[in-house]
């Protein structure tokens, strides 16, 4: 047997970089179980103890001898200090977005309290629950009166009264469960709590529906209402900090609107190569009317798959594992959920989007319009191999804890990083079909940099969103719907649209000054990329190139030029 030893040296960094990559693992279980055991984004016992559990690590991170680490430990310890104080951030905001819907919601401390009193197993006493029941019950139905009879809560904003009611479904959600989990079991509980509870619940039912009807201005019978939840201009520039992006707000959308130029031009010499002059609008819609006979779609995205598979290895671009391209999967999209997925998925399978028998005509014509061969061809590359499905594979094997770092910047950057790739790459066969396909997505991601941008800004409705994507663009205005209702319902972060394309010029900027550089080959480059796992793509080149960090580093990269 023979035994290995290191200079003391050597073992005092290596345990230093483990620590930091242990405390990465420990916070993301230890936020995970808080944030599961006061789910209620709302509760002021989960605002302060998050705060508490974020401060005490920010302070015990202060601590560390970030100098003694190597390159990697410095990236870690930057990431994790990153992602605390963005947590932070986010906490605040979320307060001041809260603070402003109390006035509709005076019953919600109550609720809340006898939800989180269910959580600690605390002593219930049945008769208090009933009293803090009929208590509320009186509050909501007061709220649902001066709803509708107008004289409160009309100088809200809508995005205010929508928060609210989504506060409410949940609140309602929440209440469901903790009566669930006494109900049947103690017999004094049923006999005290049951009416008080079925009322209460009957009443914030009605106080959602009074509210998205009266304040918000939503059908009842029509569910499909985009409204949004815009964070201003601070809340904007906080999260291009947080994403390491050094612009304003303001710099960013001047970003979008220059390569939504560049983009028309290009539209324009497809078009003249389709003999039809500068009209890219009438050869934007010949390329729409290329589409498959149903049944045929899935077919054809299988054989784009193996395309993009066939290029990547033969042109040695970047490494493809074996079971990363024996193992991708493929599913259908339901109708419903085309609604707000009106075009493909894409990660560890890809699911497709296209009409089903259940749609009328039109519906079946816009799905196959907007799911074109053209279109499909650049959205298959982007959601499989090269683009998501192999990220998910590397993420998966290399440096998985750095997964809790998540950004669309390096996430769907990636992806449509690659989109420009296969446009510059002339061994990538492209008619000018196909180059309107590529040019559409192209100028969609710049349309998404400068509408959510613009929404959050208080710039820009959801109509307006929905009109630039059907007149600037080009889109059906069916797929233009559902993409403006994904981008601004919630379910995404605020510059998540405005990442795909900031994120693919950081990484073509990069690859400039490292590839074309000759500072490293291209495969290796795209490999390393895929290996570092995901964080912003200015500490992705901090990594790459060696740089200096400092504990209080500052984002800097000024990546984009004309």
């Amino acid at each position: 047997m023979v035994t290995i030893t290191f200079p003391r040296g050597v073992a005092l960094w290596r345990s230093q970089v483990d620590a930091v990559r242990g405390r990465i693992e420990r916070i993301t279980e230890d936020l995970s179980d808080i944030k599961a055991f006061f789910p209620i984004r709302i509760s002021s016992r989960r605002t302060q103890r998050l705060k508490q559990f974020l401060n005490t690590e920010l302070e015990s991170l202060r601590e560390q001898p970030f100098d003694h680490y190597d390159q990697q430990g410095k990236v870690d310890y930057l990431l994790i200090k990153n992602y605390l104080e963005r947590q932070l951030r986010e906490l605040e905001l979320d307060c001041k977005q809260n603070h402003k819907t109390a006035p509709l919601l005076p019953f919600a401390d109550t609720l809340v309290n006898l939800c989180e009193d269910r959580a600690m197993v605390a002593p219930i006493e049945p008769k208090d629950a009933a009293q803090k029941l009929f208590e509320s019950q009186g509050q909501i139905t007061t709220v649902i009166e001066n709803i509708k009879t107008g004289s409160k809560y009309l100088s809200m904003e809508k995005t205010v009264t929508f928060r609210a009611s989504k506060t409410v479904d949940s609140l309602r959600d929440y209440l469901k469960e903790w009566y669930g989990f006494y109900k049947g079991y103690d017999p004094s509980f049923d006999w005290w709590v049951s009416h008080p509870y079925s009322v209460v619940d009957t009443n914030l039912q009605d106080a959602s529906i009074a509210i998205r009807e009266k304040l918000v201005g939503i059908d009842p019978d029509n569910d499909d209402a985009i409204v949004g939840d815009p964070i201003g201009q601070d809340g904007l520039i906080n999260e291009l900090h947080a994403e390491m992006i050094p612009y304003t707000p303001d710099e960013v959308i001047a970003i979008g609107e220059k390569e939504f130029e560049w983009c028309i031009k290009e539209l324009k010499k497809a078009s003249r190569s389709m003999g039809l002059q500068d009209d890219w609008k009438q050869a934007l819609e010949q390329v729409k009317n290329d589409f498959v006979e149903p049944g045929k779609q899935t077919q054809l995205v299988r054989d784009l798959v193996q395309e993009a598979i066939s290029f990547v290895e033969e042109h040695d671009l970047v490494t493809v594992p074996p079971t990363a391209k024996e193992t991708w999967q493929m599913f259908m999209m339901s109708p419903e959920r085309q609604k707000v997925n009106p075009f493909f998925l894409g990660g560890d399978c890809i699911i497709v989007s296209y009409p089903v028998d259940t749609m009328d005509h039109e519906a079946k014509l816009m799905s196959m319009r907007g799911n074109n061969i053209h279109f499909s061809r650049a959205t298959v590359f982007h959601e499989m191999i090269p683009g998501h499905h192999l990220q998910m594979h590397m993420n998966a094997r290399h440096k998985p804890y750095r997964r809790l770092f998540d950004t669309p910047f390096w996430i769907e950057g990636w992806s449509l990083y690659w989109e420009f790739i296969l446009w510059d790459d002339e061994r990538f066969q492209k008619t000018p079909q196909n180059r309107i396909g590529m040019l559409f997505w192209r100028l969609h991601r710049c349309a998404r940099i400068i509408f959510s941008l613009k929404f959050h800004l208080g710039q820009m409705s959801p109509q307006e969103c929905i009109d630039l994507l059907v007149d600037g663009v080009g889109h059906e205005r069916a797929t233009a719907e559902g993409e403006v209702r994904r981008s601004l319902k919630g379910d995404y972060s605020p510059l998540y649209q405005a990442g795909y394309m900031l994120g693919a010029l950081q990484i073509y900027a990069l690859k400039k000054e490292i590839v074309d550089t000759q500072y490293m080959a291209e495969k290796n480059f795209h490999d390393q990329f895929l290996k570092e796992n995901r964080m912003p793509i200015e500490l992705v080149r901090a990594l790459m190139m060696d740089q200096p960090l400092s504990r209080d580093y500052k984002t800097s990269w000024r990546f984009y030029s004309d």
